[in-house]
Protein backbone atom coordinates (compact mmCIF):
# COMPACT_ATOMS: atom_id res chain seq x y z
CA UNK A 1 0.00 0.00 0.00
CA UNK A 2 1.47 3.66 -1.37
CA UNK A 3 1.75 6.32 1.31
CA UNK A 4 -0.96 7.91 -0.11
CA UNK A 5 -3.30 5.04 -0.20
CA UNK A 6 -2.37 4.90 3.02
CA UNK A 7 -2.76 8.39 4.14
CA UNK A 8 -6.30 8.30 1.98
CA UNK A 9 -7.68 4.81 3.71
CA UNK A 10 -6.51 6.30 7.48
CA UNK A 11 -9.02 9.33 6.42
CA UNK A 12 -11.54 7.39 5.25
CA UNK A 13 -11.85 5.45 8.78
CA UNK A 14 -11.69 8.23 10.70
CA UNK A 15 -14.63 9.53 8.74
CA UNK A 16 -16.50 6.34 9.40
CA UNK A 17 -15.96 6.60 13.03
CA UNK A 18 -18.26 10.25 13.17
CA UNK A 19 -21.02 8.72 10.33
CA UNK A 20 -24.55 8.73 12.23
CA UNK A 21 -26.51 6.09 10.35
CA UNK A 22 -26.38 3.84 7.12
CA UNK A 23 -27.12 6.27 4.88
CA UNK A 24 -23.67 8.30 5.72
CA UNK A 25 -21.74 4.93 5.61
CA UNK A 26 -23.23 4.51 2.09
CA UNK A 27 -23.02 8.02 1.02
CA UNK A 28 -18.67 7.76 2.26
CA UNK A 29 -18.27 4.30 0.48
CA UNK A 30 -19.16 6.04 -2.38
CA UNK A 31 -16.77 8.32 -2.14
CA UNK A 32 -14.27 6.31 -2.32
CA UNK A 33 -15.78 3.58 -4.52
CA UNK A 34 -16.93 5.65 -7.39
CA UNK A 35 -12.89 5.12 -9.05
CA UNK A 36 -13.92 1.49 -9.16
CA UNK A 37 -17.54 2.06 -10.78
CA UNK A 38 -19.18 1.00 -8.08
CA UNK A 39 -23.11 2.01 -8.59
CA UNK A 40 -24.72 -0.47 -5.99
CA UNK A 41 -23.27 -2.37 -2.53
CA UNK A 42 -25.24 -4.21 -0.32
CA UNK A 43 -24.04 -5.88 3.43
CA UNK A 44 -25.75 -8.09 5.73
CA UNK A 45 -25.54 -11.01 7.28
CA UNK A 46 -26.31 -14.27 5.73
CA UNK A 47 -30.03 -15.60 6.72
CA UNK A 48 -30.48 -19.42 7.73
CA UNK A 49 -31.58 -22.07 5.48
CA UNK A 50 -35.02 -21.80 5.26
CA UNK A 51 -36.23 -18.38 6.50
CA UNK A 52 -39.11 -16.71 4.69
CA UNK A 53 -38.10 -15.32 1.53
CA UNK A 54 -39.96 -12.36 2.66
CA UNK A 55 -37.79 -11.70 5.74
CA UNK A 56 -34.56 -12.44 3.97
CA UNK A 57 -33.46 -8.88 3.23
CA UNK A 58 -34.37 -8.26 7.07
CA UNK A 59 -30.50 -9.00 7.51
CA UNK A 60 -29.70 -6.55 5.26
CA UNK A 61 -27.27 -3.58 7.09
CA UNK A 62 -26.94 -1.69 3.99
CA UNK A 63 -28.93 -1.90 0.87
CA UNK A 64 -27.95 0.11 -1.56
CA UNK A 65 -29.64 -2.20 -4.30
CA UNK A 66 -31.99 -1.49 -7.12
CA UNK A 67 -35.56 -1.85 -5.07
CA UNK A 68 -37.61 -3.82 -7.68
CA UNK A 69 -33.94 -6.28 -8.24
CA UNK A 70 -34.15 -6.79 -4.30
CA UNK A 71 -37.91 -7.22 -4.26
CA UNK A 72 -37.62 -10.03 -7.00
CA UNK A 73 -34.32 -11.79 -5.57
CA UNK A 74 -35.93 -12.45 -2.55
CA UNK A 75 -39.48 -13.45 -3.70
CA UNK A 76 -37.69 -16.22 -6.21
CA UNK A 77 -35.76 -17.27 -3.29
CA UNK A 78 -32.57 -16.10 -4.74
CA UNK A 79 -30.66 -16.16 -2.17
CA UNK A 80 -29.21 -18.99 -1.35
CA UNK A 81 -28.32 -20.27 -5.44
CA UNK A 82 -26.72 -16.84 -5.81
CA UNK A 83 -23.01 -17.67 -7.02
CA UNK A 84 -22.08 -14.99 -4.90
CA UNK A 85 -23.63 -16.15 -1.03
CA UNK A 86 -22.81 -19.93 -2.32
CA UNK A 87 -18.97 -19.28 -2.70
CA UNK A 88 -18.80 -17.57 0.83
CA UNK A 89 -18.83 -20.80 2.27
CA UNK A 90 -15.93 -22.05 0.76
CA UNK A 91 -13.92 -18.87 1.00
CA UNK A 92 -13.04 -16.08 2.87
CA UNK A 93 -11.29 -13.77 0.79
CA UNK A 94 -12.86 -11.45 -1.55
CA UNK A 95 -13.18 -12.40 -5.00
CA UNK A 96 -14.68 -11.21 -8.47
CA UNK A 97 -17.82 -12.08 -9.78
CA UNK A 98 -16.14 -13.52 -12.93
CA UNK A 99 -13.75 -15.31 -11.31
CA UNK A 100 -16.41 -17.90 -9.99
CA UNK A 101 -18.45 -17.43 -13.24
CA UNK A 102 -17.34 -20.91 -14.42
CA UNK A 103 -17.13 -22.84 -11.16
CA UNK A 104 -21.47 -22.29 -11.35
CA UNK A 105 -22.42 -22.02 -15.04
CA UNK A 106 -24.05 -26.31 -14.50
CA UNK A 107 -26.54 -24.48 -11.99
CA UNK A 108 -29.28 -22.80 -14.20
CA UNK A 109 -30.94 -20.93 -11.41
CA UNK A 110 -27.17 -19.61 -10.61
CA UNK A 111 -27.14 -18.79 -14.37
CA UNK A 112 -30.24 -16.83 -13.92
CA UNK A 113 -29.75 -14.66 -10.76
CA UNK A 114 -26.58 -13.25 -12.62
CA UNK A 115 -28.41 -12.65 -16.14
CA UNK A 116 -31.37 -11.27 -14.32
CA UNK A 117 -29.10 -9.03 -12.37
CA UNK A 118 -28.03 -7.75 -15.39
CA UNK A 119 -31.68 -6.47 -16.54
CA UNK A 120 -31.05 -4.06 -13.69
CA UNK A 121 -27.14 -3.03 -14.36
CA UNK A 122 -25.73 -5.48 -12.26
CA UNK A 123 -23.17 -6.66 -14.10
CA UNK A 124 -19.48 -7.11 -12.48
CA UNK A 125 -18.90 -6.66 -8.66
CA UNK A 126 -16.78 -8.28 -5.94
CA UNK A 127 -17.49 -9.50 -2.86
CA UNK A 128 -15.63 -9.17 0.80
CA UNK A 129 -16.91 -12.24 2.56
CA UNK A 130 -16.85 -11.04 6.50
CA UNK A 131 -17.70 -12.62 10.11
CA UNK A 132 -19.40 -11.51 13.07
CA UNK A 133 -18.15 -12.15 16.25
CA UNK A 134 -20.47 -14.83 17.11
CA UNK A 135 -19.19 -16.27 13.68
CA UNK A 136 -22.07 -15.46 11.82
CA UNK A 137 -21.37 -15.58 7.51
CA UNK A 138 -22.00 -12.01 6.47
CA UNK A 139 -20.58 -10.24 3.23
CA UNK A 140 -20.30 -6.96 1.61
CA UNK A 141 -20.84 -6.83 -2.21
CA UNK A 142 -19.91 -3.95 -4.72
CA UNK A 143 -21.51 -3.95 -7.59
CA UNK A 144 -21.96 -2.01 -10.90
CA UNK A 145 -22.29 -1.72 -15.27
CA UNK A 146 -18.35 -1.76 -15.45
CA UNK A 147 -16.63 -2.25 -12.45
CA UNK A 148 -13.20 -3.33 -12.22
CA UNK A 149 -11.07 -3.10 -8.51
CA UNK A 150 -7.15 -3.24 -9.60
CA UNK A 151 -5.70 -6.62 -7.86
CA UNK A 152 -3.29 -4.29 -6.15
CA UNK A 153 -6.16 -2.29 -4.85
CA UNK A 154 -7.95 -5.45 -3.52
CA UNK A 155 -6.55 -5.70 -0.24
CA UNK A 156 -7.42 -1.85 0.61
CA UNK A 157 -11.09 -2.48 -0.74
CA UNK A 158 -11.21 -5.56 1.87
CA UNK A 159 -9.95 -3.44 5.03
CA UNK A 160 -12.57 -0.35 3.98
CA UNK A 161 -15.38 -3.20 3.79
CA UNK A 162 -14.74 -4.88 7.41
CA UNK A 163 -14.55 -0.93 9.39
CA UNK A 164 -17.73 -0.24 7.45
CA UNK A 165 -19.70 -3.21 8.26
CA UNK A 166 -18.35 -3.09 11.87
CA UNK A 167 -19.68 0.47 11.92
CA UNK A 168 -23.26 -0.75 10.31
CA UNK A 169 -23.48 -3.20 13.10
CA UNK A 170 -22.62 -0.63 15.94
CA UNK A 171 -24.84 1.79 14.32
CA UNK A 172 -27.40 -0.94 14.37
CA UNK A 173 -27.27 -1.53 17.92
CA UNK A 174 -27.54 2.26 18.65
CA UNK A 175 -30.77 2.68 16.20
CA UNK A 176 -32.32 -0.66 18.43
CA UNK A 177 -32.20 1.79 21.58
CA UNK A 178 -34.16 4.61 19.74
CA UNK A 179 -37.67 4.74 20.96
CA UNK A 180 -39.81 4.22 17.57
CA UNK A 181 -43.64 4.04 18.07
CA UNK A 182 -45.77 2.76 15.38
CA UNK A 183 -49.37 2.40 15.12
CA UNK A 184 -50.72 -0.59 15.67
CA UNK A 185 -51.88 0.01 12.04
CA UNK A 186 -48.22 0.62 10.39
CA UNK A 187 -47.23 -2.60 12.23
CA UNK A 188 -49.93 -4.45 10.31
CA UNK A 189 -48.84 -2.72 6.85
CA UNK A 190 -45.72 -3.71 7.19
CA UNK A 191 -46.15 -6.91 8.43
CA UNK A 192 -47.94 -7.73 5.43
CA UNK A 193 -45.09 -6.05 3.62
CA UNK A 194 -42.96 -8.16 4.76
CA UNK A 195 -44.42 -11.52 3.50
CA UNK A 196 -44.00 -9.57 0.55
CA UNK A 197 -47.81 -8.28 -0.30
CA UNK A 198 -48.13 -5.28 -2.51
CA UNK A 199 -50.50 -2.20 -1.46
CA UNK A 200 -53.35 -3.18 -3.15
CA UNK A 201 -53.21 -6.79 -1.82
CA UNK A 202 -52.70 -5.24 2.05
CA UNK A 203 -55.85 -3.15 0.84
CA UNK A 204 -57.81 -6.57 0.44
CA UNK A 205 -56.32 -8.03 3.46
CA UNK A 206 -57.28 -5.13 6.08
CA UNK A 207 -60.17 -3.69 4.47
CA UNK A 208 -58.62 -0.40 3.37
CA UNK A 209 -57.59 1.10 0.37
CA UNK A 210 -54.67 1.20 -1.40
CA UNK A 211 -53.46 4.76 -0.76
CA UNK A 212 -54.94 4.11 2.67
CA UNK A 213 -52.08 1.39 2.70
CA UNK A 214 -49.16 3.94 0.98
CA UNK A 215 -49.82 6.40 4.07
CA UNK A 216 -49.31 3.97 6.13
CA UNK A 217 -46.17 2.77 4.70
CA UNK A 218 -45.21 6.61 4.49
CA UNK A 219 -45.38 7.46 7.95
CA UNK A 220 -43.42 4.29 8.91
CA UNK A 221 -40.76 4.62 6.55
CA UNK A 222 -40.19 8.37 8.03
CA UNK A 223 -40.37 6.93 11.62
CA UNK A 224 -37.69 4.41 10.91
CA UNK A 225 -36.13 6.77 8.64
CA UNK A 226 -35.65 4.77 5.96
CA UNK A 227 -35.68 5.85 2.29
CA UNK A 228 -38.19 2.99 0.87
CA UNK A 229 -40.56 0.51 1.62
CA UNK A 230 -37.75 -2.37 1.64
CA UNK A 231 -35.75 -0.80 3.92
CA UNK A 232 -38.74 0.21 6.17
CA UNK A 233 -39.35 -3.38 6.52
CA UNK A 234 -35.69 -4.25 7.06
CA UNK A 235 -35.72 -1.75 9.72
CA UNK A 236 -38.87 -3.06 11.26
CA UNK A 237 -37.71 -6.36 11.33
CA UNK A 238 -34.21 -5.63 12.58
CA UNK A 239 -35.66 -3.77 15.83
CA UNK A 240 -38.09 -6.56 16.81
CA UNK A 241 -41.28 -3.54 15.81
CA UNK A 242 -42.63 -6.68 13.74
CA UNK A 243 -41.77 -10.22 13.43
Amino acid sequence: MSRKTLDLTLAYLRSLDRTASAHDVAALLRTVLDRYGVEHMLAGTIPDPGTPPGRQYGHALLDGMPTEWIRRYAMRGYLFRDATVRHMAFSQEPFAWTDIAARYKDDPISVRVMHEAGEFGIRAGVTIPLMTLDAKLAGASFSGRHMEVPPEDVGTLQLIATYAFAQLLLLQGTAAKAPIRLTSREREVLQWAADGKTAWEIGEILGISQKGVEHHLGTSRRKLGALNGVQAVATALRMGLIA
